[in-house]
């Protein structure tokens, strides 16, 4: 055989190898407690993420590591409008690290993460580094907003529910596992949020979703809105 034809061959079923073994481990992640089962911790003690968080990061390492997540979340972290795949540039360290390990886990249900994130395939110390990265990146200006229709209501909503935890600009707080909201896509917090009001989003703060119990799909529209607005980027 044509030596060239032999390594595409070669090349091909490693490729398939190895699609097939993260398939197969994608089927063996844990299914933790969540928001919905009764005795429910947000925020419970975690030995990988304890681990991630005492690692000092490297944000050049994990620009080398990032590689395997630029197919989805882009090279410069700034995602896609379509609710899928999140905004991550600027994102705090300790929050992504929380949510990766709270899939990894099986606290939150990502199957499009799960493969990717699993201790078969990355350690806790590579995914500091890649979170010490993209926290590194600058927030985008143009992320995907809403319609603007109801932004008075989405604002007085915010202010009076979310501002608290997330901070007047949508900061967020890294010391307590609160995102930034800001520069985030419209379709994602829209998503989210309404998972979160519904127990979709099984990691959860169980206060948040106390709050989010009462809000319609009007007004989940309208505070998603008013957050996609909110900005913390530097013009």
């Amino acid at each position: 055989m044509n030596p060239t034809l032999t390594a595409l061959a070669s090349m091909t079923l490693a490729a398939t190898l190895s699609l097939t073994a993260l398939h197969a481990n994608a089927q063996q992640t844990p299914r933790a407690k969540g928001i919905e089962s009764a005795g429910y911790v947000w925020n419970t003690p975690d030995p990988d993420l304890n681990r991630a968080l005492d690692y000092k990061a490297s944000a050049k390492r994990g620009k080398v590591a990032y590689k395997i997540c630029k197919g989805c979340h882009l090279p410069d972290g700034t995602g896609k409008a379509d609710a899928l795949y999140p905004q991550l540039a600027g994102q705090h360290t300790t929050v992504m690290l929380k949510q990766m390990m709270d899939i990894r886990a099986g606290r939150r249900d990502n199957p499009k993460m799960a493969p990717f994130v699993g201790d078969w395939i990355v350690t806790a110390e590579e995914l500091a580094d890649i979170s010490a990265y993209l926290k590194s990146l600058p927030p985008p200006v143009n992320n995907a907003k809403g319609d603007g229709a109801s932004l008075a209501q989405g604002k007085a909503l915010y202010e009076k529910d979310c501002a608290v935890c997330h901070g007047k600009s949508g900061e967020g707080d890294g010391k307590k596992f609160y995102p930034m909201v800001a520069n985030q896509h419209y379709g994602y917090l829209l998503r989210e949020t309404r998972e979160s009001r519904d127990q979709g989003r099984r990691n959860a703060s169980p206060e948040m979703v106390k709050v989010l119990k009462g809000y319609t799909d009007a007004d989940v529209a309208a505070v998603s809105d008013y957050m996609s607005r909110l900005s913390v980027a530097k013009k």
